[in-house]
Formats: C-alpha cells, structure tokens, sequence
C-alpha cells in the first residue's frame, strides 16, 4: 500500500470511528447556548438553509447537527425521481427527499459508518419510510448503478474525501444524462494556517479537509459535469459549524485574530451532467453507411 492510500485510510478511519461516536451519542450542540440539545439542533439546522415545517416531519434524532446547507432545498426534487445521498448519516437528508419522491420514486443513503447506517435504517423501518434504502459504502465508490440517478444530494461530506475528483467522477457515473447533483459543503477562499490544516480534529469537523473554491469547482467540471449554480452563504461560517459536535472544537484552537470567515465559506452548488446528445438520422459524410 502507498502512502497515499495509507494516509487516505488513515483519514477515512479518524472520520468513521467520530461519526460513529456522534451516531451512538445522538450529537450534540451549542447553539445558542441552550442546555436542551434537541433546541440547538433545530436552530443550528434552521441556520444553514432547512425550513422549520421540514425539520417537523423529520423522526426524532435523524438531525444530529452535522450539515452546512440544505441540499435538498437547492433543487426541486419531483416525484417519481431516483436520489442518492452522498454520506447519509442518521438520514435527514433522505427522509426529507423520500416525502417529495413519493411511493413512485427511491431515496438510496450512502454512508461508510455502521452506527450511522444502524440508526438510520432503525429510523426508517419504525416510521415507515418504505421508498429508502441505505447501503455502506464509500463515496469514492458508489455502491449505485451506472446512469441510474435522477438526483444525487450531499450535506458537508465530500470536503471529508481524501480523493475528491474520484468522488465526482463517481457522481457523474450514477446520474443520468441530464441529471442534477446538489451539494452544500465547506471550501477555502484562503490557505489556512498550519495550526489547522494539520489537526484531525479540524479535518473530521469539515475545515481542514476543505480545498479552494476553484478547485472544487475545477473536479466538477473536469468530471464532464456543468456549473448551473455556485452560491456562497452568507452566514458566519466558524459560528455556524461551531455549533456541530466536532467544529465546535476548532473555536478553542483557532489562531489569535484569525478571520475565518476570510478563509472558510459555505458553498451551495447545482450540478447537471450534459443530456446525450441526439441520435443522428444518419452517419458522417462519405462513411459509406447512409
């Protein structure tokens, strides 16, 4: 095994050994300030884009506050649609689309860590959430079909990819022609000071494991996929993820006088693979076969 591929698993342990501490805990939150966690979840998940009549349909502890956006406000999910969820967690995301899908449609969560997959199919079969399916896998590998996807959502989960252009080359693999992806995750104006980007805490809590915005942007589009949309929240970034279990942390490490809102953002991001183009009625000039 290379170094790489030692490092590359290295990461991938650290991050499915504290998700998997934070699925058993039920996570945990400090937003504003309140000692009844269940508040500080609502009001953390309301921060970063979900609508309050949303989280009220959601079985009680799928939030565990570990998101930056709403992906699945990014895009009109249509009944009847395929939707992957990238990194699925305890199945927020999934239980959301599931209601817009419909019984025609199919929400598949995928997610590496066996207590987050343990609750979330728990949750599932004890509310009735009959049209999801939620597979262990890794998002460099999807365990979905080729062209098989209407939709794929992810929540603050590729930035935690060692090996980010594998991932979207495995978005732009399931979605059909024509398909959409809605991402929100965390990606870096700035490099970041030595403090963090070498801390496993800050990687795990979604900071160190960012890249810059152009290159996120550049795996994207270098994986055949097309730019519709690129928004920025507008929300303190560091006050917004130090509400989540593992973020918070970063407030107690971060340098003297550091602007993290000058280095860190928020990114909500559409993407659409080209639709195939037109079957021609007949082949090109002088090839004999028209």
């Amino acid at each position: 095994m290379s170094n790489t591929d030692t490092a590359s698993k290295d990461i991938r342990d650290h991050v499915s050994q504290r998700y998997g501490q934070i699925a058993e805990s039920g996570g945990a939150s400090c937003c504003g300030g309140s000692a009844d966690d269940s508040l500080g979840l609502l009001e953390h998940a309301e921060a970063i884009g979900y609508k309050p009549e949303d989280l009220q349909t959601l079985p009680e502890g799928a939030n565990l506050g570990l998101g930056c956006g709403s992906p699945t406000s990014l895009t009109l999910i249509q009944p009847g649609h395929t939707v992957v969820d990238l990194g699925s967690g305890a199945g927020i995301d999934c239980f959301l689309a599931s209601k817009k899908v419909g019984p025609e449609g199919k929400v598949i969560g995928v997610d590496m860590t066996d207590a987050m997959l343990e609750k979330s199919r728990d949750y599932a079969a004890k509310n009735g959430y009959d049209n999801v399916d939620f597979r262990k896998g890794v998002i460099e590998s999807l365990p979905v079909d080729d062209a098989s996807v209407d939709l794929v959502i992810s929540n603050c989960v590729i930035n935690l990819s060692p090996d980010k252009a594998t991932v979207f080359g495995q978005i732009a693999r399931v979605l059909k022609p024509g398909g959409k992806a809605a991402i929100s995750d965390i990606v870096l104006l700035k490099e970041l000071p030595d403090a963090i980007k070498q801390d496993v805490e800050a990687y795990i809590g979604c900071i160190a494991g960012a890249v810059a915005i152009g290159d996120y942007l550049g795996y994207a589009v270098a994986s055949g996929l097309n730019v519709v949309k690129a928004d920025r929240k507008s929300y303190d970034v560091m006050a917004v993820l130090g509400c989540s279990p593992e973020a918070g942390k970063l407030l107690e490490k971060v340098p003297a006088g550091f602007d993290s809102n000058a280095h860190i953002a928020s990114l909500d991001l559409l993407l659409e693979k080209p639709a195939a183009a037109a079957e021609s009625s007949c082949c090109s000039p002088n090839s004999g076969c028209c």
